[in-house]
């Protein structure tokens, strides 16, 4: 799909094709009286194409997408970019400055859209993104990391009815696509009841910099990006990326409070009935372990060794072919992998 508009208007500010600019767009302030601001930036191609958006910290905690946006942002590729890019890497600036998931208001932003002016200061900041930042927004890159002390695994998640986010997602090259629902009040559903395709990037941590799950992003942004025609594709002469799907994931659960020891890692494959860690009272005395439900691939994990009774451990993905994923993921990781670079990246890794 491809947009041909004269000028896009953000924050009352007119972008014209072949400007890059910077907009702060003001959000309801602080009770101090100290006034906050969206950062955007927007990078307009002379030539018509797409406009695509790409957003992070939704959830104020959730970092890696801010690291993701701003070497995106450093591709010099970029000046010769069709259509409009539009990157907001702090979208819930309440939360990112409180290093919280949430706003004051202890709501979720991405359970609030599509908003409102004159509700809560969630469903007021959910309206303002919706309608003054993304509106002319053909498809979209929702950059997530997994909740405070829980760690996902590099994937997509995209409603894979639709043939345009089915594109999108196998263009990320990520090694596993999980087929989701869309939540009520979640970004995905009300950019997509609006006509745009979007998808949504998990991997990491909050409040964490993971390298991988960084270089990973990256790369898939900018695959989108040539696969949607607004920069050349190129030819490196590379097999296309393998890429697993799947609509069905479950959480395991602990089966008792305790102190649970992990020994199934990000990424590994498991079979039914595998034990992934063990749940134990500390003397040892009680011990129950935490089994896989079936063949798949564990794509999220509980960091935090210290659990209540019924609260997630593992997330496991159904596949198909277990092994040969398995296999792609090991590919995948010593692929991105700092301590395996033969050249000197030009973004020194973070750790």
């Amino acid at each position: 799909m491809t947009r041909s508009i004269d000028s896009i208007v953000i924050g009352g500010q007119s972008i014209a094709p072949g400007q890059r600019k910077t907009i702060e767009i003001a959000v309801p302030s602080l009770y101090t009286h100290t006034q906050l601001e969206m950062p955007v930036q927007v990078i307009r191609g002379k030539k018509p194409g797409p406009c695509l958006f790409i957003s992070a910290a939704i959830h104020g905690d959730e970092i890696n997408g801010v690291e993701i946006i701003r070497r995106v942002l450093n591709q010099k590729s970029l000046s010769r970019i069709r259509g409009t890019l539009i990157a907001v890497p702090v979208v819930n600036i309440f939360g990112f400055i409180n290093q919280s998931r949430y706003l004051p208001d202890r709501r979720d932003l991405n359970r609030s859209f599509p908003g409102s002016e004159s509700g809560s200061l969630a469903s007021r900041l959910a309206h303002l993104f919706l309608n003054e930042v993304i509106a002319d927004c053909t498809h979209g890159i929702d950059l997530h990391t997994a909740a405070v002390h829980r760690e996902n695994f590099p994937h997509i998640r995209a409603v894979m009815d639709d043939d345009e986010t089915r594109r999108l997602a196998h263009a990320f090259g990520s090694p596993l696509i999980l087929g989701s629902d869309i939540i009520d009040g979640s970004l995905r559903k009300a950019v997509e009841a609006r006509g745009m395709s979007v998808i949504v990037y998990e991997a990491g941590e909050a409040l964490r910099f993971n390298e991988v799950a960084i270089r990973a992003g990256v790369r898939g942004v900018m695959s989108v990006i040539r696969a949607l025609g607004m920069l050349p594709t190129g030819s490196t002469g590379k097999r296309p990326a393998k890429t697993f799907t799947t609509n069905s994931s479950v959480w395991i659960r602990a089966p008792q409070s305790g102190i649970v020891r992990l020994i199934k890692p990000l990424g590994s494959r498991v079979e039914e009935n595998e034990i992934l860690g063990i749940v134990a009272d500390p003397f040892g005395a009680q011990e129950q372990p935490a089994r896989a439900p079936f063949d798949g691939i564990v794509i999220g994990k509980t960091n935090l060794p210290l659990v209540n009774e019924g609260e997630a451990l593992f997330h496991v993905a159904r596949v198909s072919r277990p092994e040969s994923a398995e296999a792609h993921i090991e590919r995948f990781q010593n692929r991105l992998d700092p301590s395996l670079d033969v050249e000197t990246s030009s973004e020194p890794p973070v750790s």
